[in-house]
């Protein structure tokens, strides 16, 4: 399996109806992400049994409250259950000093330490990579400063044809062959031709999150031809001014924003209160890009 994603929260400012605040656990070639923290995040990894010790690795999109007042919690709760690795904590400009306060006025002093990488506000920025996968920032539209992020799957290399290659072929060979070359011998002569006996690669994988933003396609050569995109719907499209003063997105600009993307599949979150019963948003949004589905607390979407 590529990636799994399990959804925490996908409510807006405050919980109803069931719902949480945002928050999702992305695992990526066996990678855990917790992507934004809002208001009981910890409460919801325990509702379905994720260890959240196995957590490395936290992503804040922008510092709403629904979107990061479950994180000292959390921090708290890590220290309490003995965690002494370090924990890497990717936000805007002044998360830092919010933790810090809070830990400097309670007189607590972690065992573990807390790794900032504060992301440029504006700009997008490779904030993780290692041997398979990267994941970047990019801006979004927000009132306040408020980013995306992707994660993409490297590069793989060629597949090896079966049954066509000597069984007694040198690890060297294969490896050339892999890496798209021919198979030369020491006169330069082709001893195996590459597209003879490989494949393309295997697609790479790729999840798109896209938090709080009013509708823009400034963000569209950051998710283009993405596996899913997570896309906030806070309004259906009556309320299609409201979403504009307050820089959120409508059910039918998110359906827009996927197509427009040509992206495999779109995920809606981040609903208004006002909404108790979700199916009339998502039938919006699919009157637009038919293969969406709700963030629904408690669902899991994988790319194998």
């Amino acid at each position: 399996m590529s990636f799994s994603l399990k959804i925490l929260g996908s409510n807006a400012a405050i919980a109803a109806h069931h719902r949480h605040q945002t928050s999702q656990l992305l695992t990526m070639m066996q990678v855990p992400f917790l992507i934004d923290c809002g208001e009981g995040t910890q409460l919801r990894l325990k509702k379905f049994k994720i260890k959240s010790q196995r957590i490395d690795h936290i992503l804040i999109s922008h510092l709403h409250g629904d979107h990061y007042y479950g994180l000292m919690g959390l921090i708290s709760s890590l220290h309490l259950y003995g965690r002494t690795k370090e924990l890497n904590i990717y936000a805007p400009p002044g998360l830092k000093e919010i933790i810090s306060i809070q830990l400097k006025y309670s007189q607590s002093s972690l065992n573990y330490k807390i790794n900032y990488r504060e992301w440029i506000p504006g700009k997008s920025e490779l904030l993780f990579e290692n041997v398979n996968l990267t994941v970047h920032s990019f801006p979004l539209d927000h009132r306040i400063d408020c980013s995306g992020f992707l994660f993409q799957e490297k590069p793989k290399k060629r597949r090896i044809k079966k049954g066509l290659l000597e069984k007694n072929i040198s690890p060297l060979k294969i490896i050339a062959l892999k890496d798209g070359k021919d198979v030369l011998d020491e006169d330069g002569n082709v001893l195996l031709e590459n597209r003879k006996y490989t494949m393309e690669p295997a697609a790479q994988c790729s999840y798109a999150y896209c938090s709080d933003t009013k509708y823009t396609e400034s963000i569209l050569p950051y998710i283009k031809n993405v596996d899913i995109l997570y896309h906030e719907a806070t309004f259906m499209e009556d309320m299609r001014e409201r979403a504009e003063t307050t820089f959120h997105t409508t059910t039918r600009q998110a359906g827009e924003i996927a197509k427009k993307a040509s992206v495999k599949k779109l995920l809606i979150g981040h609903f208004s209160t006002r909404y108790k019963e979700l199916e009339p948003m998502l039938e919006e949004t699919k009157s637009v890009f038919e293969n969406s589905s709700l963030a629904l607390e408690g669902e899991t979407f994988t790319v194998e």
